[in-house]
Parts: C-alpha cells; structure tokens; sequence
C-alpha cells in the first residue's frame, strides 16, 4: 500500500474501530484509541514531506489501479505543490480536534471520535485523487460524518442546520456530477484529470461546464451569496465540528477551483474573472462589516472565515504566479487560525455555556495564560505582520495592486474590517473589570487545552515568520497550472 492510500486509509481504519466498539463506559479506553489513531495518521503523512522532490510539477507518489472497469474509472492517486500542505493539514488538525474534544464530549464518544477520524480520511482522499469520479466520490462521502456531527452534537437547531448543510452543498455538487459525466463523454471514456486538462471545448460548453462547476464549489467556500448556511451550521455544530469545517472543508471547494475549473475551462475562467472577482471582493468587503454587527462570538469568527476565503478566490482569478500561490499560502494559514480561533471559543463556552459577547467581560482577570494565546490568535485573524494570518492576503492583495490598482486597494480595506471586528470581539470578552460571577469564577486552562493551544500557535507564528518552505512546494506547481490556464482550449 502507497502512503497515499496509507494517510487515506489508516485514519478511516481506525474510525471502524471505534464504531465498533460502541459503549460510554469504555470512554476512556475510546479517547486513546482515537488519538494513536489520530497520531499514526499524521506520522504517515510526514514522508510525503520529507520525500517531496521540489522543482518539478509532475505527481509525485502516485497510485493507480483499476476500480470500475466497465467505466474505466481508476483509483488514481497523486500529490504536488498544490494539495501537498492540504493533506498535512488535514492530519494535523485532526489530531488537535481530538486532543481538544478529549473532555467536552461525554456522550456516544466512539461515534464522535470515529466520525472525525473518518472524515480526516475522505479529505485527505479529496486532495489526493486524480481521477474525477474517485474525487466526486471522496467530495460527497465527507458530507456524511459531517452531516452526524452536526445532527447529534450539535446546539438547539442542530437538526436544521445539518438539513440546511447537507442541501446546499449537495444541490452544488449534482451539477458536478453532470459536467463530469460530460466531460467523460467528451474525453472518450476517461475520467483522468491528466486527458481533461488537454481537452479542446467549445466555449458555450466551457461556460456551462464553469457554472456547474462553481455552484459545488462556491457553495463549499463558501462565496457570497452562497454562504448563509456557514454561519447557522458554525453556531450549532460542536466545537470541533466549527474547527474542522472552517479550517478543512471550505478549502475543498477552493481546492476544486483550482483541479477542475482554472485547467480544464481556462476560457471560461477568463471570461468570468470579473464575476468571480466582484463577489470575492463583496466576501471580503460585505461580509466583513456584517461581522462587526455580531454578537455571537461563533458568528463573528464565521463571518470572518467568509470574509477570509474571499482572499483565496481573489487569488486564483487575478492568475498570477503571486495570486495563485498567496491564495494557497492564506488557504493553510486559515486553516491553523480559524481552528484556534474556534477552539478558543470552546474553551469558553465549556466553562460559561455560552457564546453571546455580552456574557463575558474581563477574562483576562481570571484567565491570563488563555487571553494571551486569545490575542495572538485575534492578531492573526486581523492579519498582523508575523503571523500567518498575514502572508497569503499580503501576497494576493501585491498581486491584485499589480492586476488592477483598485482591485487592489478593496481588497486591502479588508484588513481594516478584520481588524475592527476582531479586536472589538477582544476588547468586550478578555478587557476591562470581572464583568459578572461567571467570569470571575473562570479557571485558567489546564495542561491540555494550553498544548493544543501551544501547537496552534507555533504554527500561527512559524509560517508567519518563515513561510518559505509553504511556498517552495507549490511554486512548480503553480507555475504548470497557470501554464494550462493561458492555453486556449476552444475548439
């Protein structure tokens, strides 16, 4: 078995296990089996690391075996520059989900611990799959753990917000689903992505095929306007659930942009880079005033995520070497921030039993060592030079100023509003006096909320100090893409 199949595999293995297990009282028992399960998972991922060749943009790692003959559909696998750090980081936050979930979830924990494990290796398939129908099978098969996470560990409307979930994003992808069946008529009975990048469509086709294709991933990002099932599923959804959703599965969708719509529609692309760039700036300038008005910390920190991937698709559509990597860059850095911002907001709310800002007040009093990781997670999100939060949305918006110079200054008032709705979310929960006998009765967080919260924010800190070895990967990488992207392929 190739270590593809191993980082796939090894994690859904052991959330088989875990479901097999199947009682509360060995709790504990399910708690360590889940984190080595979590921990092998990561190990497996790290060679793909280590044994990267850079400087090339070919697949590395590949497997392929035949799977269903009779539709020549192959279980094709594959890794570069650009899904190479989308795998690490799915591994890696699986693992601090577990570890933060170690105490906040009491019931049907096998169930709970298996659906992350499970879920970890159906997105790792995702940005692994270089075969259309594998990748559609991996993109769907994620709604399902994520659907039972939501629906039994969810808030009071946990039920229609997995409802809510479950139709948006699938509605998307059955248009998808169309294109694919298309595109393979068209290829002549092949669902390689390698045959499809060189396929000639004409340009109503490609048109089409692009909007197919954008209502599975749009949803997914999620763009405006797309986005109102995000914040209702982030409020409901356990907090490891929010962690998981916002720092892995948005960037399927992103993901999917950059495999299927910018190689195989390169026309299309071009011809609808203004649409995709004036909702990307209505995400990142809309959204964000929307964000100053909440008084749900879940529901700022949502927001703020809309508002975050607006970055990333800007990036893509300016299709630049700068654009395209600073997209990918703010793709792992929201992945390490949104997670600490929501785990954050765990630990509060396991304490309080609730997320309403006004309940708070003066935290900092009585939780010093927990408000100083809460500020340099909140100075991350603002995108505060050092952090990651700061690189990949300096890099799109250098590439946008260069694109278009008020393309460019939009994107940058970003900063400003990401700034205001972050640090007044600060400012009201962690400063000032004891706001009530809540907070004054605040305990200080333990030796595992502060690990988790230690290894969030060495990685906040590293890529925002030293992010060459996020960008060395991808560099060839996103130089073939943009490469397939200037290539005509009308027929």
């Amino acid at each position: 078995m190739g270590l593809l199949s191993l980082a796939i595999w090894t994690p859904i293995f052991f959330g088989a296990v875990l479901l097999a297990l199947g009682r509360d009282d060995q709790a504990h028992v399910v708690r360590w089996i889940a984190l080595v399960g979590a921990i092998a998972s990561l190990a497996v991922t790290v060679p793909l690391y280590t044994g990267f060749e850079l400087g090339t943009a070919a697949m590395q790692f590949v497997e392929k075996r035949a799977w269903i003959e009779n539709f020549n559909v192959h279980y094709h696998l594959g890794v570069d520059g650009i899904s190479l750090w989308l795998v690490l980081l799915t591994a890696f936050i699986n693992v601090v989900v577990v570890v933060a979930s170690w105490e906040s979830i009491t019931s049907r924990v096998n169930q709970y611990m298996g659906a992350f494990l499970i879920l970890s290796g159906l997105m790792i398939g995702v940005f692994s799959a270089q075969d259309a129908m594998l990748f559609y099978v991996f993109f769907e098969a994620t709604l399902i753990p994520m659907y039972l996470i939501i629906g039994i560990w969810g808030g009071p409307n946990k039920i229609y917000a997995a409802f809510k979930f479950f139709l948006y994003t699938l509605l998307g992808s059955l248009l998808m689903l169309v294109a694919l069946i298309y595109l393979y008529t068209q290829s002549g009975g092949s669902f390689a992505l390698a045959d499809w990048y060189k396929l000639p469509i004409g340009g109503t086709a490609q048109t089409l095929l692009f909007f197919a294709f954008f209502a599975a991933f749009a949803v997914k990002v999620p763009m405006w306007p797309v986005h109102t099932w995000l914040p209702d599923v982030h409020v409901e959804a356990p907090t490891g659930g929010s962690a998981v959703l916002a720092a892995i599965m948005l960037k399927l969708g992103a993901y999917g942009f950059l495999r299927f719509s910018l190689p195989i529609l390169p026309d299309a692309s071009h011809e609808w880079a203004w649409l995709m760039i004036t909702l990307s700036l209505i995400a990142v300038i809309y959204v964000g005033l929307v964000a100053m008005v909440q008084q749900d910390m879940k529901k700022l920190v949502a927001y703020s995520s809309v508002a975050h991937m607006g970055f990333v698709t800007l990036g893509f559509f300016i299709f630049s070497d700068l654009g395209v990597s600073g997209a990918i860059v703010q793709m792992i850095a929201h992945g390490f921030v949104s997670a600490a911002m929501f785990l954050g907001i765990g630990v509060l709310y396991d304490r309080v039993h609730s997320r309403e800002i006004a309940d708070y007040g003066g935290v900092v009093n009585t939780m010093p060592k927990f408000a100083a990781f809460a500020l340099l997670f909140t100075m991350a999100n603002c995108g505060l030079p050092g952090t990651a939060g700061f690189v990949g949305e300096w890099m799109v918006i250098i590439a946008a100023v260069k694109a278009n110079f008020w393309i460019g200054l939009l994107a940058a008032s970003a900063l400003i509003f990401g700034a205001a709705y972050s640090l007044w979310m600060y400012k009201r929960v962690y400063l000032g006096s004891v706001g009530n006998d809540n907070v004054k009765a605040l305990v200080d967080i333990n030796g595992r909320e502060f690990l988790v919260l230690a290894v969030l924010g060495l990685a906040v800190l590293y890529m925002g100090v030293y992010p060459k070895p996020f960008t060395d990967v991808m560099d060839a990488s996103v130089a073939e893409l943009l490469r397939h992207v200037a290539i005509s392929k009308l027929n």
